[in-house]
């Protein structure tokens, strides 16, 4: 009988290489059939709109990574530095008038989530506009109140992000290539306006905060000539913070290097308070990684036909995103639900969607991008260890390079992932990954648990769609 091919074939040892479906490889183990498993699956998770745009893209694949190229390197060049801390009315460009500004993309007061409106009243009695929360309420109502985002201005704030005309704001500068951020500063944990509180107690503090820490602060900073907030947060990476939900090491930090200054430019009796306010007060850091992350993408915008996310932001309604080819527009979608550990008495049933501009440290690579550096986290966001390095590791799938300056000891000191490519995002399916407060759904309760959240993928699939549409109509 004649020898074909396939017998031949038969009469080896078979060398099985399964691909995509587990089951099949698990068949062969059964039966334990040496073999090998690659894990795929198909781009897009075979959605068949989202690869046909993947491949319109693919047309343009050699001008976008060039502009990729471009966004990453003024991203991992920027060198944020807090110079000083003023009044918003008179830093924050085009804050005029009566306006608030607010997190997330923008929202109109009547789908406004609970803890934003709660926010909203309480900086418009603390501004003097309004007498009772009542008044407050219907002047807001009525549009004598202008609401904006906080990212219209080059600004960020946590939760509900309120940042009114009076409150002192960071003023953070990029030193390499010349653009500043804005935030206001950080009240601490319990009954705060950023989760929609606005009791007496709360004002009262905001106006300390006005009166004495801002100015305060902001003398020092002057006389210490800034302080390099990218060299914090590399030092606080590893000393177990990722930045983001957990700022102790980067508090104690930045305190240490200010307090010497401050001792000098301050009396002693608003030194005791301020000394105290900050000792209590392990979040502080976070609106300063808030602004140095945010100057830091803002550099990378504009570049036209760049797919590099330059901006994530909730406002407890909608999820949104910005890239940095497609000029300020947001794609959006649904704010969502956190998968959170919740302090004792509360659950699902009482929290707020997803909210805040927090998650601009994630834009940048830190945050839950950063969780390896930062295993203690899991006690507050819940899951292991093991996930919290996993985490870190997912992202490197959807990112474009790495922060070296941000060397995480935990794996063998690598940079951080940054530059979340939008093409990778729905390529992959891989959402970015963020770690997040979780407040009540009603306004003043407070935060009442902490959790993991993913970005909406059709806000990726969104902001790929107008990328081509813009890049089809240059080529015509």
């Amino acid at each position: 009988m004649k020898t074909t091919p396939l017998h031949r074939l038969l009469a080896e040892d078979l060398k099985v290489i399964n691909i995509g479906v587990p089951s099949f490889a698990e068949t062969l183990t059964a039966v334990r059939a040496p073999h090998v498993h690659v894990h795929w699956t198909p781009p897009a998770g075979g959605h068949v709109a989202a690869v046909d745009l993947l491949d319109r893209l693919e047309a343009y694949a050699e001008v976008i990574e060039s502009a990729n190229k471009e966004a990453l390197a003024r991203v991992l060049a920027s060198r944020p530095v807090v110079i000083d801390v003023q009044p918003a009315r008179k830093v924050v460009p085009g804050m005029e008038g009566r306006m608030l500004l607010h997190a997330g993309p923008p929202v109109t007061w009547d789908k406004m989530c609970g803890p934003m409106r709660g926010a909203v009243i309480g900086a418009v009695l603390f501004e003097g506009w309004a007498s009772t929360p009542q008044e407050a309420e219907s002047l807001v109502s009525s549009g004598a109140v202008r609401l904006e985002p906080n990212h219209h201005h080059s600004a960020v704030g946590p939760m509900a992000g309120i940042t009114s005309p009076s409150m002192p704001v960071f003023v953070v500068e990029n030193q390499e290539a010349g653009n500043r951020a804005y935030a206001n500063m950080n009240e601490g944990l319990g009954k705060v306006l950023r989760f929609g509180a606005n009791s007496p107690e709360v004002l009262q503090r905001l106006a300390w905060m006005r009166d004495v820490l801002g100015p305060a602060l902001g003398a020092a900073l002057r006389a210490v000539g800034g302080i390099d907030l990218k060299a914090i947060t590399a030092r606080a990476l590893q000393m177990g913070d990722e930045c983001h939900n957990r700022n102790t090491a980067a508090t104690s930090l930045f305190v240490r290097t200010l307090f010497p200054v401050l001792v000098k430019v301050v009396p002693s009796d608003r030194l005791v308070e301020i000394a105290d306010f900050l000792s209590r007060n392990d979040h502080f850091f976070l609106n300063l990684s808030m602004a140095a992350c945010k100057v830091t993408m803002d550099s990378a915008r504009g570049i036209e036909a760049s797919s590099v996310v330059v901006a994530m932001a909730r406002n407890g309604t909608e999820f949104g995103i910005q890239l940095s080819g497609t000029g300020d527009r947001w794609f959006t979608a649904p704010a969502p639900e956190v998968e959170a550990l919740y302090f004792p008495g509360y659950g699902p049933g009482d929290a707020a969607r997803d909210l805040g501009d927090s998650c601009i440290t994630e834009t940048m690579g830190i945050g839950g991008f950063a969780m390896a550096a930062a295993p203690a986290i899991v006690q507050f966001v819940g899951g292991s260890v093991a996930d919290a390095l996993n985490f870190t590791s997912e992202m490197r799938s959807i990112t474009l390079g790495e922060e070296k300056t941000f060397g995480i000891p935990n794996l063998n000191f690598a940079g951080t992932p940054t530059g979340i490519d939008a093409r990778l995002v729905v390529e992959t399916g891989i959402q970015p990954v963020i770690n997040t407060g979780v407040a009540h759904r009603e306004p003043g309760v407070g935060q009442i648990g902490a959790g993991i959240v993913r970005a909406p993928m059709a806000c990726f699939v969104g902001g790929l769609r107008a990328l081509a549409e813009r890049l089809s109509q240059n080529a015509r």
